[in-house]
Protein backbone atom coordinates (compact mmCIF):
# COMPACT_ATOMS: atom_id res chain seq x y z
CA UNK A 1 0.00 0.00 0.00
CA UNK A 2 1.32 3.62 -0.84
CA UNK A 3 1.48 6.35 1.49
CA UNK A 4 -1.07 9.34 1.10
CA UNK A 5 1.72 12.22 2.46
CA UNK A 6 -1.13 14.94 2.52
CA UNK A 7 -3.84 12.74 4.69
CA UNK A 8 -0.44 12.10 6.93
CA UNK A 9 0.80 15.33 7.61
CA UNK A 10 -3.10 16.83 7.71
CA UNK A 11 -3.71 14.29 10.31
CA UNK A 12 -0.74 15.29 12.21
CA UNK A 13 -1.97 19.39 12.25
CA UNK A 14 -4.86 18.70 12.74
CA UNK A 15 -4.49 16.44 16.07
CA UNK A 16 -1.48 18.40 17.42
CA UNK A 17 -1.28 20.51 21.03
CA UNK A 18 -0.03 23.58 21.70
CA UNK A 19 2.78 22.08 24.08
CA UNK A 20 3.95 18.45 24.20
CA UNK A 21 2.02 15.50 26.21
CA UNK A 22 4.99 13.37 26.06
CA UNK A 23 2.95 11.54 23.24
CA UNK A 24 5.36 11.91 20.36
CA UNK A 25 5.34 8.05 19.22
CA UNK A 26 1.96 8.16 19.97
CA UNK A 27 0.99 10.90 17.38
CA UNK A 28 3.23 10.59 14.66
CA UNK A 29 2.18 7.16 14.46
CA UNK A 30 -1.27 7.51 14.11
CA UNK A 31 -0.66 10.21 11.56
CA UNK A 32 1.66 7.53 9.51
CA UNK A 33 -1.32 5.56 9.86
CA UNK A 34 -3.74 8.27 8.60
CA UNK A 35 -1.31 8.10 5.15
CA UNK A 36 -2.45 4.64 4.59
CA UNK A 37 0.76 2.94 6.38
CA UNK A 38 0.64 0.82 9.44
CA UNK A 39 3.72 0.35 10.70
CA UNK A 40 3.11 -0.81 14.23
CA UNK A 41 3.91 0.15 17.53
CA UNK A 42 6.88 -0.04 20.07
CA UNK A 43 6.72 1.95 23.30
CA UNK A 44 10.38 4.41 22.67
CA UNK A 45 10.21 6.89 19.67
CA UNK A 46 13.83 6.25 19.54
CA UNK A 47 13.32 2.33 18.31
CA UNK A 48 10.76 2.86 15.66
CA UNK A 49 13.10 2.94 13.00
CA UNK A 50 13.23 0.02 12.24
CA UNK A 51 9.39 -0.49 12.18
CA UNK A 52 9.84 2.19 9.67
CA UNK A 53 12.28 0.29 7.82
CA UNK A 54 9.75 -2.44 7.42
CA UNK A 55 7.10 -0.82 6.62
CA UNK A 56 9.13 0.54 3.60
CA UNK A 57 10.70 3.32 4.76
CA UNK A 58 14.25 4.16 3.74
CA UNK A 59 16.59 6.63 5.67
CA UNK A 60 17.62 9.51 3.37
CA UNK A 61 20.53 11.50 3.88
CA UNK A 62 21.24 14.56 6.02
CA UNK A 63 21.84 16.74 3.28
CA UNK A 64 18.54 15.98 1.09
CA UNK A 65 15.89 18.44 0.85
CA UNK A 66 13.23 16.85 3.28
CA UNK A 67 10.01 16.39 1.54
CA UNK A 68 5.95 16.61 3.64
CA UNK A 69 5.48 12.94 4.82
CA UNK A 70 9.42 12.39 6.00
CA UNK A 71 10.27 11.11 9.58
CA UNK A 72 12.91 11.65 11.97
CA UNK A 73 13.85 9.42 14.71
CA UNK A 74 15.82 11.12 17.48
CA UNK A 75 17.53 9.29 19.89
CA UNK A 76 17.74 10.26 23.81
CA UNK A 77 20.65 12.82 24.81
CA UNK A 78 21.99 13.29 28.54
CA UNK A 79 19.58 14.03 31.18
CA UNK A 80 16.92 13.92 28.70
CA UNK A 81 13.83 11.38 27.96
CA UNK A 82 15.19 8.33 28.00
CA UNK A 83 12.70 7.12 25.05
CA UNK A 84 13.91 9.98 22.79
CA UNK A 85 11.58 11.63 20.14
CA UNK A 86 9.31 10.96 17.00
CA UNK A 87 8.00 13.92 14.37
CA UNK A 88 6.58 14.27 10.74
CA UNK A 89 7.34 17.29 8.91
CA UNK A 90 4.74 18.85 6.80
CA UNK A 91 6.77 20.68 4.41
CA UNK A 92 7.50 23.32 7.00
CA UNK A 93 6.87 22.08 10.02
CA UNK A 94 7.53 19.11 12.07
CA UNK A 95 4.45 17.79 14.42
CA UNK A 96 4.60 15.16 16.80
CA UNK A 97 2.16 15.45 19.52
CA UNK A 98 2.73 19.32 19.41
CA UNK A 99 3.50 21.89 16.54
CA UNK A 100 7.44 22.15 16.65
CA UNK A 101 9.37 25.20 16.35
CA UNK A 102 12.00 22.77 14.84
CA UNK A 103 12.83 19.21 14.26
CA UNK A 104 14.45 19.63 17.72
CA UNK A 105 10.93 19.82 19.85
CA UNK A 106 13.00 21.00 22.93
CA UNK A 107 16.05 23.04 23.97
CA UNK A 108 17.49 19.76 25.52
CA UNK A 109 17.48 17.96 22.15
CA UNK A 110 18.80 21.45 20.11
CA UNK A 111 21.59 22.11 22.40
CA UNK A 112 22.60 18.55 22.60
CA UNK A 113 21.73 17.37 18.60
CA UNK A 114 21.62 13.77 19.70
CA UNK A 115 21.72 11.45 16.83
CA UNK A 116 18.44 11.05 14.85
CA UNK A 117 17.46 9.53 11.28
CA UNK A 118 15.16 10.70 8.77
CA UNK A 119 12.88 8.29 7.52
CA UNK A 120 11.00 8.79 3.74
CA UNK A 121 8.63 6.52 2.35
CA UNK A 122 8.67 6.24 -1.29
Amino acid sequence: MGCNRNAAVDHARGHANASSHGRCAEYTREAINAGGVEIGHTNSAKDYGVLLENAGFRAIGKGENLLAGDVVVIQPYPGGNRNGHMAIFDGTTWYSDFRQRDMWAGPGYRSSHPSYVIYRKN
